[in-house]
């Protein structure tokens, strides 16, 4: 019998992430909580709000703004819905997930629990850790909208659940690698994000290729650190899970993170950005989370210290990042 799958989200990286797997499959389970978004799909055969040049058969699209339906319906779930909103989407659900392999393709902490999302998933609703997956970049949701050649990590500690993701979302422009640093990619998914601010504010605040390659430098040094924390295993930062990610973050046009940073770096006002991006910026809310946890783990952060008084603690980018400056060599 043919693996059935569920995406749960409405955004960018779920239309994506869709997308893939109707390369793959005759049929994906699709929740989504804007009943607008799911009735425009059904007559135009794009999302409205999100990768709209994406043209979809709809016959492959099983489409649903009831959770329980596509939780019933799937065997594998990917979620992929901002961090600060997965408590307030899990609310609605009723239906198990103790029997479904869940992969998180959330770049973030649960705020109200202060955990990475496959941590969350384990204690709140008692999915043992090897039915719970990483699907994590370096990659865009925009580019793989343009089917541009693009590589996705798929972390697991079951290689064998790793596997028939990998394998169900890889085409000719998805190229995909297996790696059991499950706690490693999902935490370096969500640091990434808070780098790729710290370069947009040097960016918005003039500070040029230079400076951004030692940055960039020092911020994978400390994304290192930070993971080595949190979980010791043997693992080579340098791989694309965690460099390349960051890289791509830290770098590309299609960076909502990076966008959220130059705008910050140019003056507004953290709600002025907010409201102005029409998508969430995780590393807002993985600055603040990534700063607490680092209270009891102790690594040299010093770029995380930036962007948490920068963003928390109304302190002046020009002034933090001189003083930034200075700590990075």
């Amino acid at each position: 019998m043919a693996i059935k799958f569920g995406v749960i989200g409405g955004g960018s990286w779920a239309t994506a992430i869709v997308k893939m797997l109707c390369e793959n499959l005759d049929e994906v389970g699709w929740y989504m909580r804007n009943t607008y978004a799911i009735e425009h799909l059904k007559k135009e055969k794009h999302n409205p709000n999100y990768l709209s040049a994406v043209e979809f058969d709809m016959v492959k699209l099983k489409l649903s703004n009831d959770i329980d339906e596509i939780v019933n319906y799937a065997d594998y779930l990917i979620f992929a819905v901002p961090s600060a909103f997965v408590s307030k989407e899990l609310e609605k659900l009723t239906a198990s997930l103790k029997d479904k392999v869940v992969f998180s393709a959330i770049k973030g902490i649960v705020p109200e629990s202060g955990k990475i999302v496959g941590q969350h998933f384990h204690d709140k609703y008692d999915i043992p850790f090897e039915n719970i997956g990483v699907l994590s970049g370096p990659c865009h949701a925009e580019e793989v909208a343009l089917e541009r050649l693009s590589y996705l990590t798929l972390a697991c500690t079951s290689e064998e659940h790793a596997s028939v993701v990998a394998s169900h979302v890889s085409s000719d422009y998805i190229k995909t690698s297996l790696s059991d640093d499950t706690i490693g990619v999902e935490y370096a998914a969500m640091l990434k994000n808070i780098y790729a601010i710290a370069a947009g504010i040097a960016h918005g605040l003039g500070y040029g290729d230079n400076f951004q390659s030692v940055l960039m430098s020092n911020a994978i040094r400390e994304m290192k650190k930070f993971i080595k924390k949190v979980h010791k295993m043997k693992r080579n930062i340098n791989d694309s899970a965690y460099l390349g990610d960051l890289l791509v973050t830290g770098y590309s046009v299609f960076s909502r993170n990076r966008m959220f940073g130059n705008m910050i770096g140019k003056g507004y006002t953290v709600r002025s950005a907010q409201l102005e991006m029409s998508m969430v910026a995780e590393g807002y809310y993985a600055a603040e989370s990534a700063f607490k946890l680092n209270q009891d783990l102790g690594a040299k952060t010093p770029i995380i210290d930036a962007i948490y008084e920068i963003l928390y603690k109304g302190k002046e980018p020009k002034k933090v990042f001189l003083k930034l400056t200075d700590k990075l060599d």
